[in-house]
């Protein structure tokens, strides 16, 4: 019997490999030399194009610098279900950078996850809303709609408790924190605890998870940046985890690594461009 429920996911065909390649691009970007004294400029960053690129990967195309604007408050965000799009995705990333610890400092610890939903969710919801961060008890999910239907009621209160007590337990050496981030995040994406707003609470999570692991420290990876481009192999890959089965689970978990490592590409840009002084200027 493995000594944790991931062992044997963190073992399936390519899975390694694809985690090392990620771990090494992760490393890499880390001794950016702009990360050396200007790593909170470059984490902002990061978070505006997170919240850029999941916006695109949920199928929302809003330019760069508009976001950056919103971000910065140099802009007022576009009226309507767009704008409470854009304001919730900021605020998630937000959220999440709040949590996280300085480079070289103690490691923070995971919030518990049941926390962090309800904080991200209501966040997230972009405005003033009686259900932000409380889990839905029946009735589908409004969003990814591409996905089967999602557990409700008792299975889906035991499933997020499940999935609770997976994220606090204790990672053993042969499990990377990466295999628990992208398992965690595929759960999400099935269970979909929410009646809307799912999307970009499972991408903070795991941005959370990537960053509070050590995989990411400075938090500067976008693995957003992957799914923009393909979000409908996104959604596909994320169906065939929601299946089961080794095939399916395997391909999500190296679908989520080549993501990361796609995402500590683009914070190589951001770390340039914070070098070069060319992201845009405070307000």
């Amino acid at each position: 019997m493995p000594d944790h429920p991931l062992e044997p996911l963190a073992a399936l065909d390519g899975v390694p490999e694809a985690v090392a390649a990620a771990r090494a691009a992760c490393e890499e970007l880390r001794w950016h030399r702009a990360l050396r004294r200007q790593w909170a400029v470059a984490r902002t960053e990061a978070g505006v194009r997170c919240a850029h690129a999941g916006l695109g990967a949920d199928g929302l195309r809003v330019p760069l610098d508009v976001v950056r604007d919103v971000a910065r408050g140099a802009a007022a965000p576009p009226a309507g279900p767009d704008g409470a799009a854009l304001r919730g995705a900021l605020g998630v990333q937000a959220e999440v950078e709040r949590l996280m610890a300085a480079p070289g400092a103690t490691r923070a610890d995971r919030v518990p996850l049941g926390q962090l939903l309800a904080r991200l969710h209501a966040v997230g919801r972009g405005g003033p809303d009686a259900a932000a961060g409380v889990p839905r008890r029946d009735g589908q999910p409004q969003d990814l709609r591409g996905l089967a239907d999602a557990p409700v009621g008792a299975e889906l209160a035991d499933r997020l408790a499940l999935l609770g007590d997976l994220v606090a337990r204790p990672l053993p050496p042969v499990v990377p924190g990466l295999v628990l981030a992208a398992v965690v995040h595929g759960e999400l994406m099935t269970l979909r605890p929410f009646a809307a707003g799912n999307g970009a609470v499972a991408r903070g999570v795991l941005r959370h998870l990537l960053t509070a692991g050590g995989v990411d420290p400075v938090g500067v990876v976008v693995p957003e940046a992957a799914w923009a481009a393909r979000p409908a192999v996104h959604l596909s890959t994320a169906a065939g985890y929601a299946a089961g089965g080794p095939a399916g689970v395997g391909a999500w978990l190296r679908h989520v690594a080549a993501a990361v490592q796609v995402g500590a590409a683009e914070g190589t840009r951001v770390a340039d461009a914070v070098l070069a002084g060319r992201l845009a200027p405070a307000p």
